[in-house]
């Protein structure tokens, strides 16, 4: 059955020998490991990106389309013109992605061969608003320093980058020294540096960048567990405190919950967690309602949201200070800042039809509803700097987008001065 997984079939008989002991010694384990790390990463699958003021859409074959903001050249076109139309990107012809990652001004695609491709600001570790990098790259270029690694994914954060190897090991780029942990230390650091402690010998599934931290999904003999690392401010580590993690740390708390992790997803200061009995948690700075429980107060461990007690989730997504919630018939609700219209919720029933509101416990996104399909993955923006838009993918493949279209984003034209559309709209690209 191991066979079967893409991820397994390239492997040499070391290679596989060496992923078993890791995962603790028997097929089975191994196994357990490649299904999670497809189940939560949408790899080999279609998927879209939202990233800070352009996007990257990626089909079921592997052929790339990106659109919007280009002042960096991290569109891939060999250009720096903005571009609201989705283009496939011509010189990755023959190269099949399977994942995206973008980041301001950055974008960063893996293909099936385990390569990586990075295009836009020439820097792991650039600040978003800062300086540029040493030099601007406009079409994809293969990452020099991971030709060794076999990447499977990538996760984009402020100031630094992390990759994930088909083993499970992380390496960070630009995460600089203890005393500075993920904060902008070295920005020109293009070598990979493996991520040290508690995970050297656990594999990871998933990586997940927030504002100078990180979350690692592992996959450990007794299941499924969530380390974090990074910058504590707002709790959102998950271990009772703010202090800063020099090295990675076991969340102990969904222990407690009796919670089996499946998906983990971090916000700039928020994270969330899906769990394998579809409840979801959600952590950090609590700002806006982002957190989904009522208030706007900062928890500093994973707690369930008892709003969304009767839904049996499947996928969680992350922004800056917004949270997107799929249930498993392809229902999705939203909760937090409800700024750039990013929230879904076009006409809020309060007869103001205010659709720029706040909401701070899980509402239903009625308007994807009427899309009369199931929705199965949902992207976007994860950052502080720029307006947020969101990405909803369906299961044939058709993409939908709402919220800040201003650098041609969404994929689709606006006219008369519009920066914002409140409703989904049908993105011209198939993605089956």
């Amino acid at each position: 059955m191991c066979q079967k997984r893409a991820i397994f079939k390239p492997m040499t008989e070391a290679e596989r020998q060496d992923l078993k002991q890791k995962c603790g010694g028997s097929w089975k384990l191994v196994l357990r490991f490649l299904l999670a790390g497809e189940a939560c990463c949408r790899r080999e699958n279609s998927q879209a990106i939202a990233g800070p003021g352009h996007s990257i859409a990626v089909t079921s074959k592997g052929v790339v389309y990106s659109f919007g903001s280009n002042s960096s050249g991290q569109l891939g076109h060999g250009t720096t013109e903005e571009e609201w139309r989705p283009r496939p990107i011509r010189s990755l012809q023959g190269i099949r992605i399977i994942q995206a990652a973008a980041g301001a001004g950055r974008t960063m695609l893996i293909s099936d061969a385990g390569q990586v491709y990075a295009f836009g600001k020439d820097s792991f570790g650039e600040a978003e608003y800062g300086v540029q990098g040493t030099k601007l790259v406009t079409s994809p270029q293969l990452v020099e320093s991971l030709k060794n690694i076999f990447v499977v994914q990538a996760a984009i954060g402020n100031f630094f980058t992390a990759v994930l190897s088909r083993e499970g090991r992380v390496y960070t780029f630009s995460w600089g020294n203890d005393a500075r942990l993920g904060h902008h230390t070295e920005p020109n650091d293009v070598e990979p540096h493996p991520l040290l402690g508690t995970l050297e010998n656990i594999p990871v599934v998933q990586i997940a960048a927030g504002y100078c931290y990180l979350l690692a999904l592992a996959c450990q003999p007794s299941g499924m567990a969530v380390y974090s690392v990074g910058c504590g401010l707002g709790g959102k580590l998950g271990h009772g405190s703010r202090t800063d993690e020099k090295h990675p740390r076991l969340i102990e708390q969904f222990q407690l919950l009796n919670l089996q992790p499946v998906v983990v997803a971090a916000g700039a200061w928020h994270a969330a967690v899906v769990g394998q009995d579809g409840r979801v948690c959600t952590w950090g700075w609590g700002r806006y309602g982002c957190l989904g429980h009522g208030n706007e107060e900062c928890e500093s461990v994973p707690k369930v949201v008892q709003a969304l007690n009767d839904v049996k989730a499947v996928h969680v997504a992350t922004g800056d200070y917004t949270t997107f919630v799929v249930s498993e018939d392809g229902d999705v609700y939203s909760f937090g800042c409800g700024e750039s219209a990013s929230l879904g919720h076009n006409a809020i029933a309060d007869g103001q039809g205010n659709r720029h509101a706040n909401v701070l416990t899980p509402q239903l996104v009625t308007s994807l509803k009427q899309v009369n399909e199931r929705v199965v993955q949902i992207s976007l923006t994860n950052s502080i700097y720029w307006n947020a838009h969101t990405f909803a993918l369906t299961e044939s493949g058709k993409l939908y987008a709402f919220g800040a279209g201003d650098k041609g984003q969404l994929g689709i034209e606006l006219v008369n001065n519009q920066t914002e559309r409140g409703n989904p709209e049908r993105v011209d690209i198939d993605l089956s």
